[in-house]
């Protein structure tokens, strides 16, 4: 039996419990998996998804995109417009800090979105139809236009690649676009730690204590970003298999994509939730081509290969059968706001005899085509290989090299002749935040920009796109962009090649987490099941 002073002894331990255990939660790192290893840390020089992830917890944006896909002030108070609807007045919202303790100012918001907008697709559009971006006051700027702009909220609140992410404006007006830059400094929920990151394997980041969140509750990427776990690691696994252990075992929490093949297993585990978003948040298989070097500078010799991209052949082969839509053929995605099949007859039957006879036509003689196959990537790699197959079965004359993403992403932006290093075919994948808006769509948004590895210019399409992005009429702008799915699919810019749902996968004893289409890691604490 306990004597009195044991049992007032054991009474406190048993009250100490739930403390101890929610310090406990706090303090063990979320850790997520992320598909391929981290190399280039600037969002602005980088294409990729993953440093995409990584500058979402590190810096901040102007405006964020909802769960609903509707446009908020994020960093900003808010805005006015003119009547004419040409010039544009931003004010930021109070509280805001670099993590190296400066405040964020007006200045660092023009010097960023000079940068990204000598960089991005959309960017590059937004800056060429303005006048004037000047600052008006420490927090205040303005945006005056030249001529009519119909999507500058949308600009700003991009989401994806490349993001319009602020960064010091020491930094960012010392940096050509293209360059990385040399130092990390944001103003997001987290910060980078440095000297701790081992490129390509792990980063780490530790919770931003001095951020001022908005009152609102997180919405996608919107809302209240409120880092309720102290340190984050963000880890790559290239063992397929152990990523699904490791998160089975409860050794990481969560994973950017879960392995196809192991879904069947995680549905039945009741410790697993799997993710459901949908419509932008779902994926698009495509192929990026040299438009620049023979033979595909050859529109016959594009189309043959667009003949090889069978999405029933392609989704059942990586996995994604049942998560999969073989019968889109929409340029920007099934599902969203300018869906179109306009212009699709020709993909909808795929062909590898249509595609002998289009390499016939184009008088291929058996060049050697180069088709970098990214190894280490559980979406790429096996639609490379399904492609590889069917592009051999049609007659070309491949020469694979196969590499890990990071090596294959310094090539594929470089543009180099066949022997020093360059490419012909690189199997690429696109969230719906890329493709399903014609300005960012990967096919069509770069369009004679001389902004992007694959360098297609198609002289019909140029005053399309100019219609459409002076245009406000929501209706008028879903007619042009059918007009450009069309152009897009006959000029073989960048063929697609089956639209599918990759769904990440998290531990059930995660609170708050945002299904949003790819890691959104503020707003995430651990509970019971």
């Amino acid at each position: 039996m306990l004597t009195r002073r044991q049992g007032l002894a054991a009474a406190g331990a048993a009250m100490a419990l739930p403390r101890l255990a929610l310090a406990q939660s706090r303090e063990r790192p979320f850790r997520f998996v992320v598909n391929v290893g981290l190399q280039n840390l600037d969002p602005i020089s980088s294409p990729s998804f993953i440093t995409r992830n990584f500058a979402y917890l590190v810096f901040d944006t102007l405006v964020s995109m909802d769960s609903r896909g509707e446009y908020r002030p994020q960093m900003l108070q808010g805005w006015e417009t003119s009547a004419d609807g040409l010039t544009w007045t931003f004010r930021l919202r109070p509280g805001l800090a670099f993590h190296d303790g400066a405040p964020v100012t007006a200045e660092d918001v023009v010097a960023s979105l000079r940068r990204w907008g000598n960089r991005d697709s959309i960017g590059r559009r937004l800056m060429a139809a303005t006048a004037e971006l000047t600052t008006s006051g420490t927090d205040g700027f303005v945006l005056k236009l030249s001529r009519p702009y119909g999507g500058v909220i949308d600009a700003l609140g991009k989401p994806s690649v490349h993001v319009p992410f602020i960064m010091p404006a020491r930094i960012a007006s010392a940096t050509p676009p293209a360059q990385q830059v040399r130092e990390i400094v944001g103003s997001g929920p987290f910060v980078f730690l440095r000297d701790e990151w081992l490129p390509g394997d792990r980063t780490f980041f530790r919770r931003n204590q001095h951020y001022v969140p908005r009152d609102e509750p997180a919405d996608g990427l919107a809302g209240g970003k409120v880092a309720k776990v102290d340190r984050v690691e963000m880890i790559t696994m290239p063992d397929i298999a152990l990523r699904a252990a490791s998160l089975q075992q409860g050794e990481v929490d969560y994973l950017e994509y879960a392995p196809v093949d192991n879904l069947p297993r995680m549905r039945g585990d009741r410790n697993i939730v799997i993710s459901q978003a949908s419509g932008r948040a779902e994926m698009m298989y495509a192929v990026s081509i040299n438009h620049d070097l023979p033979p595909f500078n050859n529109v016959l010799m594009r189309r043959a290969l667009q003949q090889c991209l069978d999405r029933n052949e392609i989704l059942a082969g990586t996995g994604f059968g049942e998560l999969g839509r073989p019968d889109c053929t929409a340029m920007f995605m099934c599902g969203t706001t300018y869906t179109s099949e306009l212009g699709s007859d020709a993909i909808k039957q795929p062909s590898l005899d249509r595609a002998k006879a289009l390499l016939r036509e184009a008088g291929y003689n058996n060049e050697r085509v180069v088709l970098m196959h990214p190894l280490d990537s559980a979406l790429l790699n096996p639609f490379g290989l399904v492609l590889i197959d069917r592009m051999k079965r049609a007659g070309f004359n491949l020469d694979i090299q196969g590499s890990d993403w990071s090596s294959i992403a310094q090539r594929w932006v470089q543009r180099q002749p066949l022997d020093r290093g360059g490419w012909n075919v690189v199997p690429v994948v696109y969230t719906g935040f890329d493709m399903a808006d014609p300005l960012s769509n990967l096919g069509v948004g770069f369009n004679c920009t001389g902004n992007q590895p694959w360098g297609y210019c198609e002289a019909e399409m140029t005053p399309v796109i100019e219609r459409f992005e002076a245009e406000g009429d929501p209706a008028k702008r879903r007619e042009l962009a059918a007009q450009l799915n069309r152009l897009a699919i006959e000029r073989a810019t960048f063929p697609i090649a089956g639209q599918f749902r990759a769904p990440a996968a998290w531990r059930k004893e995660l609170r708050g987490v945002i299904d949003f289409g790819f890691p959104v890691v503020w707003n995430i604490e651990r509970g019971g099941n």
